[in-house]
């Protein structure tokens, strides 16, 4: 697939100054391109990540940036544990005004061939790694008036994939939109916006992976988009930045794809 350099860019300097922004999985790929991008924007990061490696990794770019990015190994799927570091981050900043979830994971198996146990996991580290965080950052924000809650969802939980072994996959992000919506409701007297991005085609170390030995996934991957490249974790970084900055005040209940237009189209796309 052509790549032309037109990657999303943009100054971003000032644009989340004063705000506090709580970051979930930011040990590698969407995550941490989105905690680096809200520290460069301006804000506060509070970020969390399972994998240890994940977390010397994301310290390590901070450090090299002089960024204002903390960052702790946390498992956003733990109630407890989330609670706890949580409330700190509230006493410790004053407040919190962004909760990013980005933290996932998922079994991919044809249907088939997938066990109950894949599929209970696959809905824990779907659904309930967004519920945790969202239920113990809630009463936080409707102390603080308000602020943004993003939640990161799929393309796949709007439409059926070429690529088999997604149906754990696409019951989990389709369920992210859906809980969505039902925050900006609930959320809206209490100014509280709820929104969910959908990323289509992007690279990142797991779909790297898949790319160098699926010959089945490269196809699909490539021929997804309208736009004649896949897309970069940067992209959706930018897309979370402006939901969680005051430009989009007037944006609730949303869910902005960011997939090179593949889920307004059928088939595959030659480049």
């Amino acid at each position: 697939m052509k790549n032309d350099g037109s990657f999303s860019s943009a100054s971003v300097a000032g644009r989340l100054a004063g705000k506090v922004a709580v970051v979930t999985g930011a040990g590698g790929g969407q995550g941490q391109a989105a905690a680096l991008l809200f520290a460069q924007a301006g804000a506060t990061v509070v970020a969390c990540e399972i994998n240890p490696k994940g977390v010397e990794a994301t310290k390590k770019i901070v450090s090299e940036q002089s960024l204002n990015v903390e960052i702790a190994q946390v498992n956003a799927a733990d109630e407890a544990e989330v609670k706890a570091w949580i409330d700190e981050a509230a006493a410790r900043h004053g407040a919190i005004d962004i909760l990013y979830n980005n933290a996932g994971h998922t079994h991919f198996a044809p249907f088939g061939e997938m066990s109950l146990e894949q599929w209970r996991e696959t809905m824990r580290y779907e659904l309930d790694i967004v519920f945790i965080p969202t239920r113990a950052v809630w009463s936080h924000l409707v102390t603080r008036g308000g602020g943004s809650i993003i939640n990161i969802a799929s393309v796949s939980g709007m439409r059926g994939s070429e690529f088999l072994g997604a149906a754990a996959h696409a019951t989990g992000k389709s369920g992210i939109i859906g809980f969505t919506r039902q925050l900006a409701l609930e959320g809206a007297p209490h100014w509280i916006r709820a929104n969910s991005i959908s990323p289509g085609p992007i690279v990142t170390p797991v779909t790297q992976a898949l790319l160098e030995t699926s010959k089945e996934f490269n196809s699909c991957f490539n021929g997804w988009p309208m736009l004649a490249r896949t897309g970069r974790t940067a992209d959706v970084a930018f897309a979370g930045l402006y939901l969680a900055s005051d430009e989009s005040s007037f944006v609730t209940g949303a869910n902005l794809t960011v997939d090179g237009g593949w889920s307004a189209k059928g088939g595959f796309t030659p480049h």
